[in-house]
């Protein structure tokens, strides 16, 4: 007999916290049912911090159950004030729509869509026709004011301003799984730790409305050890779409995470054994090192393929053996118009290939001997490349493992 899935979860350290622990295994366990995840589309790529949701809904299908992938066609209009310090950047309905579609053409590649499998529904299909006094007094009714700015979500944000338009985000959120109910027999919701307030109100909304027993479920953030949220590089978000974030790029994310943080990224993100997981010893350089090129090469070729896991591979190893190879590292073409005197300064270039976010910065890595260009380790922070040094390209090393090919 196969694994609960649900245990599986809990052994990967996947969930955080259930309404029902005991009866969502149960319900797992003996019977093919539909559960849903929401993704507001801010962006026109899905990103590192996605990707433990579609991980989780692969898990769950893999088991037999039936994701819905609910687009925030029009929650992205309002915004979730869960975890953010200021209000979420108004977006058109054409970029939505955009972003939307982005969605979709992505998640394919983790969650196989059809008839029988998973769906993907938007709820701009439902909430942008709502009649909102008939909307008020059918649901509004049943929210308790002083509960919502109990929670953490609303707590976060009295402090810097909470429009009327973001307290109406938890009304939304729960709706959505109300119709879902309704709809299409969706008896859970998932989501991340943050997203629990949220969860919990869909939950009670289903049990006042329909009498109903429904179920929520959330997963671990990922985050480091310290508790800081993963996904982020000085050049910004790390992104799925290739066009954003390169494969190369990518793979040296997660090739370059923290040691501490190597075993809860394979637990939470691959399907590697969790016995082989225990066995790496952070404390080992070959051993670390090794896991750190597995994962990297594990998740490369999810996200993108295995030959572009095997470019990024071949390319790290060329480049820490001295060997040069640098066709598929991260480069950036730069603009004529940023030289002056026939070349421009290394401070000034490192901020424009994004490996730094100010000049300051950059003048701190070269004083502490963290930056090469060429293999030449650079000492003076006046150092300039040439124009024709940039006509064939250069090489800047960060550290030791950050390697970026500039060039005219």
């Amino acid at each position: 007999m196969s694994e609960n899935v649900f245990t599986k979860l809990e052994k990967r350290g996947l969930v955080a916290q259930a309404t029902d622990a005991e009866a969502i295994r149960e319900i797992l366990g003996k019977e093919s049912i539909p559960f849903y995840i929401g993704f507001d589309a801010t962006a026109d790529s899905l990103h590192v911090g996605h990707f433990l949701q579609l991980v989780v809904m692969r898990h769950l299908q893999q088991a037999g159950h039936k994701p819905i992938a609910l687009l925030g066609g029009a929650t992205t209009m309002v915004g979730d004030p869960t975890g953010k310090s200021d209000m979420r950047k108004m977006l058109t309905r054409e970029e939505i729509d955009y972003n939307a579609e982005c969605f979709k053409r992505q998640m394919g590649k983790f969650v196989e869509f059809g008839e029988g499998k998973a769906q993907m529904v938007n709820n701009a299909d439902w909430l942008l026709s709502l009649n909102y006094m008939e909307f008020l007094q059918d649901i509004g009714i049943h929210f308790s004011v002083n509960k919502m700015l109990a929670t953490e979500a609303f707590k976060a944000r009295m402090e810097r301003g909470l429009t009327f338009m973001e307290f109406n985000y938890m009304l939304l959120q729960s709706y959505d799984f109300l119709y879902l109910y309704r709809n299409y027999g969706c008896r859970m919701q998932f989501g991340g730790n943050d997203q629990w307030g949220n969860i919990l109100s869909g939950v009670d909304l289903i049990r006042r409305k329909e009498s109903a027993e429904a179920f929520g479920l959330t997963f671990t953030l990922l985050t480091t050890r310290e508790g800081k949220k993963m996904g982020k590089t000085e050049k910004g978000t790390v992104w799925l779409d290739p066009e954003k974030t390169p494969p190369y790029e990518f793979f040296q994310y997660w090739r370059n995470i923290d040691d501490a943080d190597v075993k809860n990224c394979m637990r939470l993100l691959t399907s590697f054994p969790l016995d082989e997981i225990k066995e790496i010893r952070e404390n080992d350089g070959p051993s670390i090192n090794g896991a750190k090129e597995k994962l990297a090469y594990e998740l490369t070729a999810v996200v993108h393929s295995k030959e572009e896991a095997e470019k990024a591979l071949k390319t790290a190893h060329s480049l820490f053996s001295g060997g040069g190879q640098d066709e598929d590292m991260p480069s950036t073409t730069l603009d004529a118009s940023l030289l002056t005197e026939g070349g421009i300064g290394l401070l000034e270039l490192m901020v424009a290939c994004g490996l730094t976010a100010s000049k300051g910065e950059a003048r701190r890595l070269v004083e502490q001997g963290g930056v090469s260009v060429d293999d030449v380790k650079i000492s003076e922070v006046s150092a300039r490349i040439s124009q024709a040094q940039l006509q064939k390209g250069v090489v800047i090393r960060k550290g030791k493992k950050v390697y970026h090919k500039a060039h005219l």
